[in-house]
Parts: structure tokens; sequence; C-alpha cells
């Protein structure tokens, strides 16, 4: 009879132990997971304050919540006298096979992190690198979506840009453009030049300043080869890289001063 009532005794001991463990494990869940949020809200709060993008703020505030959730998961197992220690090393070992498996991947999202934290491009540049030349339409962690001149859509690796040199056409405010136009040896440089100003004169989307510059640039073997160099914004470079030696040679010609053919062409002409 005694050893029945020390038996339990001991049952009733070790239930309400076991009991307590487990309100000590579910208290230390719910305030951890309490914590765990008001701490991912905090992070997402202060990235978003700092003006860190979007898409980064999101995983790096989710990223934190469920780091502190997975502590205070193993602090809430250790109160019940579960060994966490194995867990952790099959967690680890699990994470490094996992981390191996998806190399690339997460070179690109390495990549990625970098380039929303750094910048350098924002959606809407035009831009050139891995290998692709087109205007920014989206930045994600792992990748990124590019629209090329061709309305074609390219869909990049982070990691290929990263790696690689990015050229970004639109980050300056204002760009140079340069064009060469030849004119024959009998021609005046000087006329010629007075002639090519004054088309630039009468383009507002050209900019006074720094002032345009028409240069002799080869002693060509059928042309005098001149150099022009004007700036505009960028938001109008295109428009006249485009227009500029059209209305240079139009020019020309109406002064008389011609553009000859190189000599290449002049032999298959001939030919022909």
């Amino acid at each position: 009879m005694g050893n029945l009532t020390q038996w339990i005794a001991t049952a009733q001991e070790m239930v309400t132990r076991l009991g307590l463990s487990i309100i000590a494990a579910l208290f230390i869940l719910f305030v951890g997971q309490w914590v765990a949020k008001l701490v991912g809200r905090a992070t997402r709060r202060l990235m978003v304050k700092q003006g860190v993008d979007p898409t980064l703020v999101h995983f790096t505030a989710s990223l934190v919540y469920y780091a502190a959730l997975a502590f205070v998961i193993i602090a809430a197992l250790n109160r019940l006298g579960i060994q966490t220690a194995s867990l952790i090393a099959v967690l680890g070992a699990a994470g490094l096979a996992v981390g191996l498996a998806l190399q690339g991947s997460l070179s690109n999202f390495a990549a990625g992190v970098l380039m929303l934290i750094f910048r350098p491009f924002s959606v809407g540049d035009f831009i050139e690198g891995g290998g692709t030349l087109g205007t920014v339409d989206s930045l994600q962690l792992f990748t990124t979506t590019i629209i090329t001149p061709e309305n074609a859509t390219v869909i990049v690796p982070n990691s290929k840009l990263g790696g690689d040199n990015i050229t970004n056409f639109t980050a300056r405010p204002t760009r140079r453009v340069e064009t060469f136009v030849g004119i024959s040896y009998g021609d005046s440089i000087e006329h010629a030049r007075r002639v090519i100003l004054d088309v630039i004169a009468n383009d507002s989307r050209i900019l006074a300043e720094p002032p345009p510059r028409v240069s002799v640039a080869e002693l060509a073997d059928s042309s005098v080869d001149l150099q022009i160099w004007t700036w505009t914004q960028t938001a109008d470079f295109l428009g006249v890289k485009l227009d500029l030696p059209e209305r240079i040679k139009a020019q020309l010609d109406a002064e008389g001063i011609s553009i000859p053919f190189p000599q290449q062409d002049v032999r298959m002409f001939q030919q022909n």
C-alpha cells in the first residue's frame, strides 16, 4: 500500500511538472510569436523609413520573423525537456544540402539583394548588362526583366547582371550625342562648320552648355570627316541622334557642300 501511495505521489509530481512545462512552453510559444511579429514589423518600418526597395523590405521582414519564430520554437521544445541539439544539427545539415542543391539560385538571390541595396539601376532605366540592352521592367530577388527596343521580354538571372559590367544610359540627366559627317576636300571646313552650328542652334533639344563642337576627326581617302559633339537631356538623346544627321545633310546640300561617297561605295557603283 505504501508503494502504491508513493507511486501515485510520484505520478502526480510528474504530471504536475509536465503540466507546468507544457504551460511554460505554450507561454513561451505565444509570447515569443508575438515578439517575433513585433520584431518583423519594426524591421519593416525601419527599412521603409530608410527608403529600401519594397521587395527587399518584404523579404527581410519575413526572414527576420521566421528566424525569430524558429528560435522561439526551439526554446519551447527545450522547455519541454526535448533535446534540441540534435534537431539543430539535423536542420543545419538539411540547410547545407539545400544550399548546395540551390547554389545557382542562391547566387542569383545574393546578386539581387546587392542590386536592391546599392541600386546600380532602377525600374524604367535603359541599361546594357548581362548581354542584354533595354529598359528595366522589374527587378526581383532572383531575376531582372528587361524590355528590348524590339519590345521583346528578356528575363536575366541576377548573378549574370551582378557579374558583368552594367551600363546605365539614363543614370545621368544629360548625354552627349556624337555625329560624323564627311565633306569633300574642295569644300571649306569653316563654311561647313558654320552651317552645322546653325543647324544645331535651331534645335531646341540641344543644350547651349556644354557648347557644341565641330572638329576634324580624320582626313580620309575621299572626304574630310567632321566630328560633331552636342549635348542633350537624356530623354531627348535618341531623337537628336536620329534626326541630326538628316538635318545636317539637308542643310549642307542647300549650301552646295557635297558629302562624297566612301571609296568602296564608289567602286561598287562603278562595277554595277
